[in-house]
């Protein structure tokens, strides 16, 4: 028994080595890489990143996983710069709309699948088009800009010389911890994921967390699409193209089971940390984006691999055991 719960520290750390050893690597072949301003830089362009991967992780604990959060970040961009540029309205209610936004679409997302049994991952791609529709015909595919001075603060400011948006990014990862590992509906997530028809006989309302978790995930990724338009100063429709593949990426680095009932923030943070120092490390060495996707595909495959294999034995483990008792007895 404790032998196997040292292997599953070792297995938990092996990603912080991982992180450990590219930030090695990186810092004797890419230029500049070790200054401090480089890692201001990164410290800004992950926190959208972090933020929507609490959410990831909340998803796929209970088995679920949300493909929208790409295009809800685009949506919500884009709704939010016309807002506040064609339509005149003040920075706070434009933000309070976008982060109304992404909690309704997460909603949606969870009513959906819970009531019509159809899989998450359909669901959630139907979602995704329709809001990338959407986000275009506002927007009609036109970069919307000029908002108030005020607005940028969120995004590129500082405070006591931390960037602001990294601010926000710890303290959604310590209530992420926090609800995952010290409040019941945390504990519920995990027994849902592991198994859901054992969760509905204790007496778990399955299908209304599984709702809770979707919202979630929806309110973060209108916090990341907030912070996301407040670091760039634009309103794009494509700002969020392709980001569900990211966020899913650092999930399943980080040790989030793409099978649900498994993962911490702290892993999630772990692999968000690896997308990004490895997104910036590649751009530094000036390797093209199409190079970088083919690494990032091939780190996300390994990981899904590598998380099927331990969780076949970890069932293999439990029949030994199992047959053990019963001859036992």
């Amino acid at each position: 028994m404790n032998r196997k719960l040292n292997m599953e520290k070792i297995s938990g750390y092996g990603v912080f080595f991982v992180l450990i050893g590219m930030l090695v690597l990186f810092s004797f072949i890419a230029p500049h890489f070790l200054e401090v301003n480089n890692f201001f830089n990164v410290s800004r362009q992950i926190c959208t990143l972090g933020i929507v991967s609490v959410g990831m992780t909340i998803v796929m604990i209970t088995g679920g996983i949300d493909l929208s959060v790409g295009y809800q970040i685009s949506l919500i961009n884009v709704t939010c710069a016309w807002l506040m540029v064609n339509a005149g309205v003040g920075t706070v209610p434009a933000i309070l709309t976008g982060l109304l936004m992404g909690t309704g679409i997460g909603l949606l997302n969870g009513i959906i699948i819970v009531k019509s049994g159809v899989a998450p991952l359909i669901v959630t791609l139907a979602i995704m088009n329709t809001l990338n529709g959407i986000s275009y015909i506002i927007s009609k595919g036109i970069p919307i800009f000029g908002f108030p001075k005020n607005f940028s603060v969120f995004g590129q400011g500082n405070f006591l010389g931390m960037p602001i948006s990294l601010i926000i990014m710890v303290i959604v990862f310590i209530l992420g911890a926090v609800l995952l590992r010290k409040v019941y509906i945390g504990k519920y997530f995990y027994a849902i994921g592991s198994n859901e028809e054992a969760a509905k006989l204790s007496g778990i309302s399955v299908g209304r967390l599984k709702i809770l978790a979707y919202t979630i995930c929806g309110l973060l990724s209108g916090v990341g699409a907030i912070l996301l338009l407040s670091r760039t100063n634009s309103g794009l429709s494509s700002n969020g193209a392709g980001f569900e593949f990211n966020v899913i990426t650092a999930c399943v680095l980080g040790g989030v089971s793409s099978n649900g009932g498994k993962g911490t923030v702290f892993g999630a943070l772990v692999g968000v940390l690896i997308v990004g120092f490895l997104d910036n490390g590649l751009l530094l060495m000036d390797v093209n984006q199409y190079t970088q996707l083919v690494v990032k595909g091939l780190l996300m495959l390994i990981a899904v691999i590598y998380d099927t294999q331990m969780r076949k034995k970890s069932e293999v483990v439990k029949k030994v055991k199992s047959i053990n008792a019963n001859n036992e007895v």
